[in-house]
């Protein structure tokens, strides 16, 4: 039997969606994921972030597999008069159970439809060194900034780097001189 997976925008949190979505982060930082928390979560902790989420400049999609979230991104819309071109893609997550089903890649296509319809023409994000999301974010066009080592802390207290990737959008030239060549160095 197949499973219905819905992405969809979320413009307001009652009770139940706050608690759910609560929920996935605590499961999802528990599996190892680097969304700036550590575990173990406080469920207080995690729905004092939800109710925080939503405010002017960022846009939120759920995904649902047959009705129930398993996955979430946002994105940020830059306000400062210098980058209302940009936007940046924050808290993608997939709980363990709805992995290797697309998700985050539908959530990814959702965000920059978004960004586009808000004439954003930069996308940008971080994410930590070695996780499987450096090679979805590859897979969709993202390329590498650069690394900034010791960046973030895990539950264990070991200190990993962080890979940074920007996204053109329509028009914006990539510029040859500023892609790193092999090596990680800038021409």
């Amino acid at each position: 039997m197949s499973k219905q997976i819905i992405v969809r925008p979320i413009q307001a949190l009652n009770e139940e969606l706050t608690d759910t979505l609560a929920r996935l982060l605590i499961d999802v930082v528990a599996d190892g994921a680097s969304i700036g928390f550590l575990p173990p979560l406080p469920y207080t902790e995690a729905a004092a972030y939800w109710n925080s989420v939503l405010e002017d400049g960022v846009v939120l999609w759920i995904a649902e597999k047959d009705g129930v979230p398993v996955g979430t991104v946002q994105l940020h819309l830059a306000q400062k008069a210098n980058g209302i071109h940009r936007a940046e893609i924050a808290k993608l997550m997939v709980h363990p159970s709805g992995r290797r089903l697309g998700l985050g890649r539908q959530l990814m296509k959702a965000a920059e439809e978004e960004a586009l319809r808000q004439d954003r023409t930069l996308l940008v994000l971080d994410t930590r060194v070695g996780d499987p999301s450096n090679r979805l974010y590859e897979s969709i066009g993202f390329i590498e900034a650069g690394v900034i080592p010791g960046y973030a802390r895990s539950a264990d207290g070991q200190l990993h780097a962080t890979r940074y990737y920007y996204k053109p959008l329509n028009s914006l030239p990539v510029i040859a001189e500023y892609l790193p060549n092999n090596h990680g160095i800038y021409r």
